[in-house]
């Protein structure tokens, strides 16, 4: 069941200092933004891009003869250089910059108008399901539909179907195929391809743009690994003597690489959004809300994960999910020191702010998942988050 806020929440006044405390923290956080923040970002799109660069050269160098003994080892070495390629690309830079965290450098590429990320999905329609629905309306059943993505029930706000019995095989292909499932997520809400049409479609392009913008990005992600890519490493592979061999060796590489990065992309988003302690909530008792109860249902709705900086950098710092959904516009370098100081407000306040190992935090991720792919016991709820 979703949680009560009527019942759980902090009176008025002590939302209202719970809101200037954290005003302050995101004050603070905007008054340090500046040059070294745009040196960051260049520094790691320059990082992203000679990773690609090198393991594609690194694919392409296993070939040559005398290295062909250990050929393993360059197609190791490879997908590993091109899976982090993706997974910056994805996280630490095409995520936070298309949520205009570096509109202000006012720099031609690195800004959330212009910039297209590395994936299967469409950067536009990510934008608007993204930006405004999730973020506005986290958590709010009925109105936020990254909450399952349409295909998981994670809260007995939902009810059972058979089908949920399976949703654990749901679950391991979503993270597979991640990019294909944030491909297609608003074209499957505005029933584009099966389902009967919405009538409350908020949409601001039609649909046959829609439509055409998401075979676009489809076709041209497609091209690019498993066409363009390996047919440019085929002279190399001919005169090697190696032939198309070198042609399934590139494609095989990107689908692998591309798979790593679903796998990681969607481990780090369901750590943020689907643990065990993470709360749902009414679409009423959400209404005509106050920046402080804003504020409040971001932190319910949301986890945190501890490490290393590399480990934060590696989830284009999503492993602090409850300060980019509390400041989703603040350059997210600034969250790990931002993320010690939300916690000490959110312990003055008594309110639970919910962080961990990622080892942990991902079993309560799994057991969610298992969890809610049963029917509830008459008369017992099985969402422990209802008491707030």
């Amino acid at each position: 069941m979703t949680t009560s806020l009527s019942s759980a929440r902090p009176d008025q006044e002590t939302l209202n200092a719970f809101q200037q405390d954290l005003d302050a923290i995101r004050d603070e956080a905007l008054a340090r933004r500046g040059q070294q923040d745009a040196n960051y970002i260049r520094n790691i799109i320059r990082i992203q891009r000679g990773c690609e660069i090198a393991g594609r050269v690194v694919l392409v160098a296993g070939f040559i003869p005398p290295l062909l003994s250990v050929w393993w080892l360059f197609l190791l070495a490879g997908i590993a250089l091109l899976s982090l390629a993706k997974i910056l690309d994805n996280m630490e830079i095409g995520h936070n910059v298309m949520h205009g965290q570096y509109d202000w450098m006012n720099d031609p590429h690195i800004n959330s108008r212009n910039f297209n990320w590395d994936i299967a999905a469409d950067s536009d329609s990510w934008k608007r399901y993204h930006n405004h629905e999730h973020h506005t309306y986290t958590n709010i059943i009925g109105k936020d539909r990254d909450f399952g993505y349409g295909l998981l029930r994670l809260s007995d706000d939902l009810p059972w179907r058979p089908k949920n019995r399976f949703q654990f095989i749901t679950y391991v292909l979503l993270s597979l195929l991640f990019q294909w499932g944030v491909a297609y997520h608003e074209v499957a809400a505005e029933r584009i391809f099966m389902g009967k049409r919405r009538k409350d479609s908020s949409l601001p392009i039609s649909r046959q743009q829609l439509k055409k913008d998401f075979f676009a990005k489809i076709n041209k992600q497609v091209f690019k690994d498993y066409i363009f890519y390996p047919l440019l490493a085929l002279p190399v592979g001919l005169l090697a003597g190696a032939g198309w061999a070198i042609f399934g060796w590139v494609l095989l590489a990107n689908l692998i690489a591309n798979l790593i990065r679903n796998l990681w992309t969607s481990t780090i988003i369901f750590c943020g959004h689907f643990t065990e302690e993470v709360h749902t909530f009414d679409e009423k008792e959400c209404q005509n809300e106050t920046r402080g109860q804003w504020y409040y249902r971001q932190i319910l709705g949301s986890s945190n994960l501890e490490g290393k900086r590399w480990f934060h950098i590696l989830t284009g710092h999503l492993s602090c999910q409850i300060e980019h959904h509390l400041f989703p516009d603040v350059p997210a370098p600034h969250y790990v020191w931002m993320a010690k100081r939300v916690e000490k407000v959110c312990e003055k306040y008594g309110i639970p702010y919910n962080t961990g190992s990622f080892g942990h935090q991902y079993l309560t991720v799994v057991k969610r998942v298992w969890k809610y792919s049963w029917p509830d016991k008459k008369g017992h709820t099985r969402d422990s988050l209802a008491a707030g």
